[in-house]
């Protein structure tokens, strides 16, 4: 009879090198885009800071350092986006150099660049922002609105404790360097969102179909605010106490 093989006994890593895969594991899930399967990470580089500024026009050294890609790198994607039809080259200038930009006229313009808002663009770096920095106070968060320049407007609700105020100012300014984008922030508080009406401006941006709610219920540790209860209220329950009839 054939020898049997012996059966090496598994041995799982140590400890510090277990940690260390499992935070590498971490870190690369925390980077992924909902978009991942849609576009390659230096395409969404790219179309990140040309999305962020549909009319304007970029040479190609610009658009890789704003996108941080190699030259090379750059260079390769860009063809393949003006040959996809997704970027178009502008005609130069007398001694300048050849200029890229967004081409509104392309088939799926509308649903590439809404795409791009709901995931890598805009809302996974907000979204990430707010739940890293903000995660004892935002309840909830929505995106209002992108305005043709590419600013965006936001509605952040928190709960019983506020967002810092330099805090938030200081994150969204680093935020909107890291995205290219101007930000239009909103922060109120969950009662005021409750009570807000048809005719609230802000409620109108939110029945609006393009508002997208990136932080929902639950996805946060914030707590919603103590209610605070009436004089009459009050009154009412310790009647009902006393009318109770004792055992």
């Amino acid at each position: 009879m054939p020898r049997r093989k012996p059966v090496r006994r598994f041995e799982p890593p140590r400890c510090g090198s277990f940690d260390n895969a499992v935070r590498q594991a971490e870190n690369r899930t925390a980077k992924m885009s909902a978009a991942d399967f849609l576009f390659a990470p230096e395409v969404q580089k790219l179309l990140m800071v040309a999305y962020a500024a549909p009319d304007q026009q970029f040479s190609s050294s610009e658009l890789a350092k704003r996108s941080k890609l190699e030259p090379d790198d750059a260079a390769r994607t860009l063809e393949h986006l003006v040959g996809s039809g997704i970027l178009k080259r502008n005609k130069p200038k007398a001694d300048e150099a050849e200029t890229l930009s967004v081409d509104r006229a392309f088939i799926f313009h509308d649903e590439l660049r809404s795409i791009a808002l709901k995931s890598f663009a805009a809302a996974e770096p907000v979204r990430s922002m707010l739940r890293t920095k903000f995660k004892d106070s935002v309840m909830r968060a929505f995106i209002l609105q992108e305005d043709q320049d590419g600013t965006l407007e936001l509605l952040v609700v928190h709960g019983q404790l506020m967002p810092d105020e330099s805090a938030m100012k200081t994150a969204c300014q680093k935020l909107s360097k890291n995205i290219h984008r101007h930000l239009k922030v909103h922060v109120i508080s969950s009662i005021r969102f409750n009570s807000l009406t048809p005719r609230d401006s802000l409620a109108s941006k939110l029945a609006a179909p393009g508002a997208l709610e990136i932080i929902a219920l639950g996805d946060t540790k914030a707590q919603p605010p103590v209610e605070k209860v009436g004089l009459l209220q009050s009154a009412k329950k310790k009647l009902a106490t006393l009318a109770r009839p004792s055992a």
